[in-house]
C-alpha cells in the first residue's frame, strides 16, 4: 500500500477499452471529454451508452468536461445567456445518465479583466452576478442531481477573482478546478502566481485538477516530464488540500497517459 495519491486520467470513450487495465487496476478518477461538443450533447445517448458498457466493474470517481466553445459564462445578452443555459443543462443531464458526480466548465475571466475590473466601482460585482445569473438553472440541476460542476482557469491572472464566484455561490454544486498548464502559462506570459499558488489559492473550494505539463509559452497539454512546471511545488501544494480533489492528467496524446504517471510515481509524488 501507498499514501500517495492515486492520478487518473481524461479519456476518451474510444480510448477507455486500451487503458481499461490501467484504470481498473486502482479505479482511478476518470473524465470524458466528448460531452464539452454541442453535436454530441444533442445526441449523447450512443456514448453515453458505450461509456457504460465499458466501465461496467470499475468503482472510480466519474467527470465530464462541460461545454465550453463559442460562450462564456458572464453572458450578457439574455437571448445567448438562454442558449448557454441549454448547452448546460444538456450536460448535466449526460451526468445524470452516466452517473457521473463533476463536470468541468471554464472560467471567463483573462488578463484584460485582471487589468481592468476595478474600473467601476462595481464592476467585479457586477461581473460575478452575471455569472451566477447564466449558471444559476445550472446549479439548481446540479445541487439535486448530486453533481459538482468546477471552474477551470482558463486566461485567468488572479485565482482569486475565480474564487469570489465560488464563494458568493455558496453551492456545493460550484468548486474549483486548477489546470497546471494553464496557471503556469499565466505565470510565465501574464506574470500571474505559479501553479502551485494557484492551488493554494483554492484552497478547501478545490475539487479537481487538470495535470498537464508545458514550458509557459502556450497551452501546450504536454505529457507530465516533457515541460518545465514544477511539479514537486504543486504536489507539496496538494498535500495540504484536505478536499481531496480529483487529479486527471489532461494530454493532448492518450496513449502517453500511464507514461505521464509514472514520471510522478519516479519522483516519488502520486501513483
Amino acid at each position: 500500500m501507498t499514501d500517495l495519491p492515486i492520478v487518473g486520467a481524461q479519456l476518451s470513450v474510444l480510448d477507455l477499452d486500451r487503458h481499461r487495465d490501467w484504470l481498473f487496476e486502482r479505479d482511478r478518477d476518470l473524465e470524458l471529454p466528448e460531452f464539452c461538443m454541442a453535436d454530441i450533447l444533442r445526441s449523447p445517448e450512443p456514448f453515453i451508452d458505450m461509456a457504460k458498457a465499458r466501465l461496467d466493474g470499475w468503482d472510480g470517481r466519474l467527470g465530464i468536461h462541460g461545454p465550453f466553445s463559442g460562450f462564456e459564462l458572464d453572458v450578457k445578452d439574455r437571448e445567448i445567456r438562454a442558449v448557454v443555459q441549454v448547452r448546460l443543462d444538456q450536460a448535466l443531464a449526460v451526468c445524470e445518465g452516466l452517473g457521473a458526480t463533476q463536470m468541468v466548465i471554464h472560467s471567463p475571466y483573462d488578463g484584460w479583466d485582471h487589468a481592468n475590473l476595478d474600473n467601476g466601482p462595481k464592476d467585479r460585482e457586477r461581473r460575478i452576478a452575471a455569472i451566477l445569473d447564466t449558471l444559476e438553472p445550472a446549479i439548481a440541476r446540479a445541487e439535486d442531481a448530486g453533481v459538482e460542476m468546477v471552474l477551470e482557469n482558463i486566461k485567468d491572472i488572479d485565482p482569486a477573482a475565480r474564487r469570489a464566484v465560488v464563494e458568493a455561490a455558496d453551492s456545493p454544486a460550484l468548486r474549483l478546478s486548477v489546470d497546471t498548464g494553464h496557471a503556469h502559462w499565466a505565470h510565465c506570459a501574464g506574470g500571474a502566481m505559479p501553479a502551485d499558488r494557484f492551488i493554494r489559492d483554492a484552497g478547501a473550494l478545490l475539487g479537481h485538477v487538470h495535470l498537464q505539463d508545458a514550458d509557459g509559452h502556450a497551452d501546450r497539454h504536454w505529457p507530465l516530464g516533457c515541460g518545465n512546471i514544477g511539479w514537486h511545488g504543486v504536489f507539496e501544494a496538494l498535500s495540504a488540500c484536505r478536499s481531496r480533489p480529483r487529479l486527471i492528467v489532461e494530454i493532448n496524446e492518450f496513449d502517453r497517459v500511464e507514461e505521464s504517471v509514472a514520471h510522478l510515481e519516479r519522483l516519488g509524488l502520486a501513483c
